[in-house]
């Protein structure tokens, strides 16, 4: 077990008193691993230019390395969330996230596209539970009615990494080359981990809880994934899958891959200005998640909520698609940035659509459809961008599209398909 210099129940906690000082220094550090996973998942909107160039990349090509990292990143959400309910928030994070550091000296070296897309599995690989161990850590440790606020408050901060994909990375590609970028990133990732390791430990559970983890049988690997199969089992688990897989990946497609080459062909932006552009979607992006925690209708109004912005977005993305205008193609990404925000309710869903003993693994299935839904979305756009210019057609133009009619898609079956039965 962890060393606790600072025993803390989770009703003391709840009062707000002087005490939950260090709680909050906690979920701040881990936040930080959260932001550098914002920054590498993004890279690939700045970097696709000189990465085509040095590599000769198509268009499918590129939308594979973008994708690499969310599918690295997704396939390993249910270990991470199984590492974390036997081995702690702290000993899972600082033990995967080294992988990205490694993963960004491996890009930074590259000397094919098959290594840099090794690099890319590899960050993906340690950027896995960067995200996961925040959304466990303010689950058990900081009061359940403000879990949609402390996460959208979270999301916020750790977009913050978003901001050094835009024009800072942009400037520093352009001054210097791609391959400085990743080997900052690494360096920034380093820092993190030295964060965490310094500040974060396991704050003790309630004593009730306490307890009862104490006289139960330590749960084996097989036991815990049979566990995780049993949540695909309930009937609500696909529609919040579904629905999950779509929400996030459009955002992250526009802003992670196909942001600057769309402003930099459709426009002759040059690569800063595209990244002044980035930077502004990212900006927008920081502000929608805290907005949406604080303004969470509660379960009984959350859902509709949650499909009427899903179905904003999906107009927003086909107006965006069928428009060539360069005021559209600036502000358009601005405007979805913000809106974006919304998805912090998603979580909130997840979090009362199980029961509070399952959270981990429920937040873990969830975080997992997200990014194999950006990685198939990526991958999937990448293909669509190839078809439309080989029939001669605006690749951009087909991609959005395709974004719009997936999100379309995945809000039709969030809604026709059951949902849970009861809060939790």
């Amino acid at each position: 077990m962890e060393p606790n210099p600072q025993p803390q129940s989770e009703t003391t906690l709840q009062q707000g008193n002087s005490s939950t000082r260090p709680v909050w220094i906690m979920l701040f550090a881990l936040t930080t691993a959260f932001a550098l996973s914002q920054a590498y998942r993004t890279v690939a909107a700045i970097m696709a230019a000189p990465l085509q160039a040095d590599f000769h990349l198509s268009a499918q090509a590129l939308g594979l390395f973008a994708g690499a990292f969310h599918f690295a990143f997704g396939a390993m959400q249910l270990f991470m969330g199984i590492g974390i309910d036997l081995h702690g928030v702290r000993r899972t994070v600082l033990t995967a996230f080294p992988l990205a550091i490694a993963g960004s000296a491996v890009s930074a070296l590259a000397t094919s596209y098959g290594v840099l897309v090794a690099g890319q599995v590899l960050i993906g690989i340690g950027c896995a539970p960067a995200f996961l161990v925040c959304t466990v850590f303010i689950a058990r440790h900081l009061p359940s009615d403000r879990f949609a606020a402390i996460s959208g408050l979270t999301l916020g901060l750790g977009g913050i990494g978003m901001l050094l994909t835009g024009t800072p990375l942009a400037w520093l590609i352009q001054a210097t080359s791609w391959r400085m970028g990743f080997w900052v990133l690494g360096g920034l990732a380093t820092l993190a981990w030295l964060l965490i390791w310094s500040l974060v430990y396991e704050p003790a559970r309630p004593a009730a809880v306490a307890k009862a983890c104490a006289t139960q049988k330590k749960e084996t690997f097989l036991e815990a994934i049979t566990k995780f199969g049993a949540l695909f089992m309930l009937p609500h688990t696909l529609g919040i899958v579904l629905l999950g897989s779509v929400g996030y990946a459009s955002f992250i497609s526009l802003r992670g891959l196909w942001l600057g080459p769309m402003l930099m062909q459709r426009h002759g932006f040059s690569l800063v200005q595209s990244g002044n552009v980035a930077l502004l979607m990212s900006l927008a992006s920081l502000f929608g998640p805290p907005l949406f925690g604080r303004l969470d209708p509660g379960p009984i109004h959350r859902r509709r909520w949650i499909v009427g912005f899903t179905l904003l977005l999906a107009g927003l993305f086909a107006v965006f698609a069928m428009t060539h205008s360069t005021v559209i193609d600036v502000a358009g990404p601005i405007l979805i940035g913000a809106l974006s925000g919304y998805l912090v309710l998603q979580y909130a869903d997840v979090r009362t659509a199980y029961p509070a003993a399952i959270t981990g693994r429920a937040m873990a299935v969830f975080t997992m459809a997200m990014f194999l839904g950006v990685a198939a979305m990526q991958w999937l756009t990448g293909i669509v961008a190839s078809v439309a210019i080989a029939h001669g057609t605006d690749p951009f133009t087909a991609v959005l599209a395709s974004i719009a009619a997936l999100l379309t898609a995945g809000a039709l079956a969030f809604t026709l398909l059951p949902g849970p039965s009861r809060a939790n």
